[in-house]
């Protein structure tokens, strides 16, 4: 189930009307059984990672801050986990619902799940007794390494697997290591980050433990956020679950607004794109000069408007039930360094890997040499962050050695002040900057979504070698995207020199209402496009 789909939109009017008509309490378990129907929608055997996750960091934060459990924060965890084992990896979903299997190695999950459960309850009380300093070590040790455990086999297991095969094979064994048949869960790196950061910041103290297990288990789950981010923080989030919200018209009219702003980009321009820059980079023929400068600026212009405006919807979504996510994308292709490209891309994910891994590997407190090989660390981790292949991880490390020239060259730039907007020296060095970097980004895009790295090499030969060859069998963009994309760039270029997302505000009712119309009409040209998966959905 995604945004811009009419499953979405009947899921979304019976949440909403439900949301609406019940009290505090009630409000939070329907939103709860509302996001696993979300994310079970797509394969509801998956809801047994979620609960597992839940689960695990529920407690270990319990652990960590207060050091005991009561019995009902015991028994939830404990029952939830027996029941998803058994709905979840016993039974068998077909068209006509839950079917028991007869095969009793199928029961081998929900009798496993049963004695681990067990053997847990019975071990509790000597974690118990644990001294403060091993206690608080032991289960971030497990919160940590059982979250990661996950994320690895199920992303990263047969990757790694291919990868070692690659590298005996070169070295002239005959080598067939064991792959596993792995689906991989849509949004596992998102919701495991989202989790982990909690537990973390228990251990440090920033937060206080969640007591109540249906307020932690929507904070995980919480569904506008939870196949693409943001990855929220638990400091920010769970208060807003556990205390009542104020549903007012000016955020409700803000929400629809980010919907719409949202579909547009998706619907619009990124669908309208994907066609053009799949006929390069899916090419198994010879392609030009020319066809990839086009297909990689236009891929540029994908990737953004594709997971920015999934953003904007699921932060437009949770406004209407009153609860603010936080901001994900701020205009990061005005940037004129690295540094301040992640400081406007996918925030959420480059502050969760600047306070969780960036700052404890030392950050900036360490010496020259070790600043840069923690960029590297970060970046390289980063982009193995986003998918399983070589060339996330080349990705990674072209962004990191990007920070490392940047630094060591000290090129830095003032923030925009009255005097530097009147220099005419200052605009043009600004200018200057923010076409550079640009042009680096979308080589950065290059290695992103390059198929392989032997098509990196083939392309990047292509853009070095064969300058000046302008034929083109690219495929030209749909309508919607070539109208969509210009008012985009305007849209952007307004809010940029403004400094303020509201800037459309100022206008008369006339002319916002003109603009809205416009988007909306480019949204109907746009459901003509070939429909795409969000591409953020397989990381």
């Amino acid at each position: 189930m995604v945004f811009n789909s009419a499953e979405f939109l009947f899921f979304f009017c019976i949440t909403y009307f439900a949301y609406r008509v019940l009290p505090f309490r009630a409000q939070n378990l329907m939103l709860l059984v509302a996001s696993y129907v979300f994310y079970g929608w797509w394969n509801p055997r998956m809801l047994f990672l979620i609960l597992l996750t839940t689960a695990l960091d529920f407690c270990c934060g319990l652990m960590i801050g207060k050091g005991a459990l009561t019995p009902t924060q015991r028994t939830l965890p404990s029952l939830g986990l027996v029941l998803a084992s058994f709905l979840f990896l016993t039974g068998n979903w077909s068209g006509s619902g839950l079917e028991l299997p007869t095969d009793w190695l199928r029961w081998l999950p929900f009798l496993g799940a049963i004695a681990i459960l067990g053997l847990i309850n019975l071990l509790y009380p000597k974690f118990a007794v644990l001294n403060q300093a091993q206690r608080r070590k032991f289960f971030l040790f497990a919160s940590v390494v059982i979250n990661l455990s996950i994320l690895g086999v199920f992303k990263y297991f047969n990757f790694f697997v291919d990868s070692a095969e690659e590298i005996l094979q070169a070295a002239g064994l005959n080598a067939s290591l064991w792959n596993l048949s792995i689906l991989l869960p849509v949004g596992i790196s998102f919701y495991t980050f989202q989790s982990m950061s909690y537990t973390l910041d228990v251990y440090r103290g920033k937060i206080g433990p969640e007591e109540k297990f249906f307020n932690f288990a929507l904070f995980v789950a919480f569904f506008p956020q939870l196949l693409a981010g943001p990855i929220g923080r638990a400091s920010a989030l769970l208060p807003q679950f556990s205390h009542p919200r104020t549903l007012g018209l000016e955020n409700s009219v803000r929400g629809i607004y980010l919907i719409l702003l949202g579909l547009f980009k998706k619907v619009a321009i990124a669908d309208g794109l994907a066609s053009s820059v799949n006929a390069v980079y899916n090419s198994t023929g010879t392609v030009s000069w020319l066809d990839v400068m086009a297909a990689t600026l236009l891929y540029t212009f994908q990737v953004y408007c594709d997971f920015s405006g999934y953003s904007d919807m699921a932060r437009g979504v949770a406004k209407l039930f009153g609860i603010e996510l936080m901001t994900n994308f701020k205009l990061p292709y005005f940037s004129k360094t690295p540094s301040e490209f992640w400081q406007r891309w996918h925030i959420s994910l480059s502050t969760w890997l600047r306070d969780y891994l960036y700052i404890p590997l030392g950050g900036n407190r360490v010496g020259t040499g070790r600043i840069y090989g923690n960029l590297m660390i970060t970046m390289l981790l980063g982009g193995l962050w986003h998918g399983a292949a070589w060339n996330y991880v080349l990705w990674g490390g072209y962004h990191g050695i990007l920070l490392c020239i940047y630094r060591l060259l000290d090129i830095e730039f003032p923030k925009k002040t009255e005097d530097s907007r009147k220099s005419a020296i200052a605009i043009l060095k600004t200018v200057t900057a923010t076409i550079i970097f640009f042009a680096l980004t979308c080589y950065g895009w290059l290695l992103f979504r390059a198929n392989s790295l032997d098509q990196v090499v083939n392309y990047t030969r292509i853009l070095l070698t064969d300058v000046g060859n302008f034929s083109l069998s690219m495929q030209k963009p749909t309508l919607p995207a070539l109208i969509g994309l210009p008012l985009l760039l305007v849209y952007e270029t307004f809010e940029y020199f403004t400094g303020t997302v509201h800037f459309y505000a100022r206008y008369p009712s006339l002319i916002r209402g003109a603009f809205y119309a416009i988007l909306t009409l480019l949204i109907i040209m746009g459901t003509s496009n070939a429909s795409a998966q969000f591409i953020y959905f397989q990381f």
